[in-house]
C-alpha cells in the first residue's frame, strides 16, 4: 500500500496531525511497514532500542511475564497510536513486552535513521517529549486511581480512554475490539469483577456486551460514572 495511504490514517491521530509537514513527510520517508502475525513478537523487556512505532492496523499487546508465567497487561494500542519512545530518550533496553493481537499492520522509523533526523533537526525533539508526557500523565492517573478510585469507576475510566485511543481519536469509538480477561488484567481486577460490573453497566443501558467486543451506548453515563 501507498506510503501516502498511510499518511491519511495517521492524519487522524492528535499526535501526527498536529506535527509540522516537514516533520511529517521526515518520519514517513525514513519508515518501513512491518507485519506481525497473532501473537508475533515485536520486541521484549531487555531487548535494545529499535526505534518508533505506529499501529496502522489490528493492535499491539503491552505487557510483561513474570517467572510464574504470569501477565500483566498494560495496554492495548490501536491504529493510529505510537509507541517506543521511551527508548528514543534514553537508549536503554526496552521495558516491556510488544505482542501483535490479530494481523497487525505497524508502521516502523528505525532508532538510527530517527537519531539522524533528530541531529539534523533538534526542534522536533519537543514534539517526541509531547508523545511520551502525554503517556506519563495517564500512567499517573491510572496509578492514583489504583489506590483511591472503586473498580466501577477504575473501569468506566479505562473504557473511556480506550475508546478515545488513548488521546489520539477525536471522536472516540462507541467499539471496542476487547476480550474481558485482557480488559481484567489491564485493571488488576479478576475476570470474575469484571464480568459482574460489565454486566451491571449492560443492565442499565450504558454498555452492550458481545463476544470481544464492548459497545459504548451511553458515554455521559460512563463518563460520570468515571468520576465518582
Amino acid at each position: 500500500m501507498d506510503m501516502q495511504v498511510w499518511r491519511s490514517r495517521l492524519m487522524t491521530g492528535q499526535w501526527f496531525s498536529h506535527l509540522s509537514t516537514s516533520f511529517q513527510n521526515s518520519l514517513l520517508a525514513a519508515a518501513k511497514v512491518r507485519r506481525l502475525s497473532s501473537g508475533q513478537r515485536l520486541f521484549k523487556r531487555g531487548d535494545p532500542p529499535c526505534g518508533l512505532y505506529a499501529v496502522l492496523e489490528g493492535a499491539v499487546r503491552i505487557g510483561a511475564v513474570s517467572e510464574q508465567g504470569k501477565e500483566a497487561l498494560l495496554s492495548l494500542v490501536e491504529s493510529p497510536h505510537w509507541f517506543g519512545e521511551i527508548c528514543l530518550f534514553d537508549g536503554q533496553p526496552r521495558t516491556h513486552d510488544a505482542f501483535g493481537l490479530g494481523q497487525c499492520v505497524l508502521l516502523h522509523i528505525p532508532q538510527t535513521a530517527l537519531l539522524a533526523l533528530l541531529d539534523e533537526q533538534p526542534l522536533y525533539w519537543r514534539q517526541l517529549a509531547l508523545l511520551m508526557s502525554q503517556k506519563l500523565r495517564l500512567t499517573f492517573i491510572n496509578l492514583e486511581q489504583l489506590s483511591l478510585m472503586p473498580a466501577p469507576a477504575r473501569l468506566a475510566h479505562r473504557l473511556l480512554l480506550i475508546a478515545a485511543g488513548y488521546g489520539e481519536l477525536e471522536p472516540p469509538r462507541r467499539s471496542l475490539q476487547l476480550p474481558q480477561d485482557q480488559l481484567a488484567s489491564m485493571l488488576s481486577l479478576s475476570r470474575q469483577t469484571t464480568n459482574q460490573i460489565l454486566k451491571d453497566l449492560q443492565g442499565q443501558g450504558i454498555l452492550d456486551l458481545k463476544y470481544g467486543e464492548i459497545e459504548i451506548l451511553d458515554a455521559e453515563r460512563l463518563r460520570a460514572l468515571a468520576t465518582l
